[in-house]
């Protein structure tokens, strides 16, 4: 028999037993049953809506600077005597410390000249007062002189008129009275010029005098001593150099006070200073109005160094606004002071506050209430709460602050609400939920974001 034919008269009969099979199970079966679809919840993270106080900051860096500077700089030449033994890098001086000294040869040899001059000076105006009396003597006598010539020359044209004398000796005689005139002619040009001369030796004198007046002034200026305390930056000078005129021969940072310039953007310092202002017109438009209006913002300050896992805090103060906007980044310079940046204060020794540190300076303003919420739970301007029949509800709300991972809402969420940390995906209006609550993450928030 072959293959083929087996294979049919085998394989047909199972077939066919196994559909009459198939149909008797299906035939005798029950229908099955149906199962009503319910509505399913969406599980969620809700937290309670409080109303809590938060403090408004924005975060900066600058470079720490001291407030005051101080630059050696030689106001007369001369060879140095004597240095600071203190005057090196690094090295902090007191207030009033002399610095470095010239030798004082020069600056005396000045002196003494001048002295000299003075009292040349005025032996020339006492030699002066004792020609002029001469003078006065010598004209007293030449006047006499001068009165007898007049009486000769009087009885001489006389005898001239009556024919009893000469003309030859009327002329001698009037001659001789000639000359006596100009005898006293001279002596009475040269007391007029006695007052000129005393006025010319008088001016000598005070300007020999100011000689001596610089002259001590440069002995003073050979010595620089330090207005306050400071700290050696760089020096270069040493004992015996000659220090020319202008030359600087050591630069000092004040200790008492450093500054920093934080350079923060406009955007956020305009959001800062108006939390809680009615009013504050062109304020961040124009920095003259901003650096008047400062102090009445009531910002405080702290600068922060980071060491590693140690963060180190000085208290600082807002002082001034910069002296423009940045062009390049569009910022704006806030000013902040430290006070006493040398000094240790506190439970755990700070390190001094010295130039160069890279800072970062932390501004605050006055604390505002609200209720507080993660900045996750918003989107695109709503969020979402879920009602007391645990149906997801859409709320539009504007935060009034928004700050790190937190944002503060003045109005619309109520007290008590649960919002929804995360909407579900996709948002259904009045969709069943599941809220399951978390706190817990409120609370690592705030004290993240609410204090800084």
């Amino acid at each position: 028999m072959k293959t083929g034919f087996k294979l049919i008269l085998i394989t047909l009969p199972l077939t066919a037993i196994g559909i009459g099979i198939l149909g008797f199970v299906i035939s005798s079966s029950k229908p099955p049953e149906r199962v009503e679809v319910e509505e399913r919840a969406t599980a969620v993270r809700v937290i309670t809506a409080q109303t809590r106080a938060v403090t408004p900051s924005i975060t900066g860096f600058g470079i720490v600077a001291p407030e005051r500077t101080f630059e050696a700089i030689a106001e007369v030449g001369g060879r140095i005597d004597y240095v600071n033994p203190g005057l090196r890098n690094g090295q902090i001086l007191d207030a009033g410390e002399v610095l470095f000294r010239l030798s004082p040869a020069d600056f005396n040899l000045a002196i003494a000249q001048a002295n000299a001059n003075i009292r040349s000076a005025e032996a020339k105006l006492a030699e002066l007062d004792v020609s002029e009396q001469n003078q006065r003597s010598a004209l007293a006598i030449e006047r006499e002189a001068l009165a007898v010539k007049t009486s000769d020359l009087e009885r001489a044209e006389a005898l001239f008129a009556a024919g009893t004398m000469a003309q030859g000796t009327r002329d001698v005689t009037r001659a001789a009275h000639l000359a006596q005139r100009q005898k006293v002619q001279g002596i009475e040009s040269t007391l007029a010029l006695f007052p000129t001369q005393r006025a010319v030796q008088t001016e000598q004198i005070a300007v020999y005098q100011a000689n001596l007046a610089t002259a001590k002034l440069n002995m003073d200026r050979s010595e620089i001593a330090l207005p306050f305390a400071a700290r050696v930056a760089s020096h270069s000078i040493e004992v015996g150099q000659y220090l020319k005129t202008g030359q600087t021969a050591a630069n000092l940072d004040g200790i008492a006070r450093a500054e920093v310039d934080v350079q923060l953007s406009m955007e956020s310092f305009r959001g800062l200073v108006r939390l809680g202002q009615t009013a504050l017109p062109n304020l961040l438009l124009d920095p003259m109005n901003m650096a008047q209006a400062l102090q009445s913002l009531g910002l405080e300050a702290d600068l922060r160094l980071r060491l590693g896992d140690e963060v180190v805090t000085w208290p600082a103060t807002v002082d001034r606004i910069s002296d423009g906007i940045n062009q390049q980044s569009g910022t704006v310079g806030i000013v902040v002071v430290v006070e006493n940046a040398y000094d240790n204060i506190g439970q755990n020794a700070r390190p001094p506050l010295t130039k160069g540190m890279f800072v970062e300076v932390v501004l605050r303003a006055a604390p505002i209430e609200g209720v507080v919420l993660p900045r996750s739970s918003m989107r695109d301007g709503m969020v979402f709460v879920a009602d007391s029949d645990n149906r997801l509800r859409a709320i539009p709300a504007n935060p009034q602050l928004e700050q790190g991972e937190i944002a503060v809402f003045s109005n619309k969420i109520a007290d008590g609400s649960r919002v929804v940390l995360v909407p579900p995906v996709p948002v259904i209006e009045g969709q069943l939920l599941d809220p399951h609550p978390n706190d817990a993450a409120m609370t690592r928030l705030l004290a993240k974001d609410a204090q800084k």
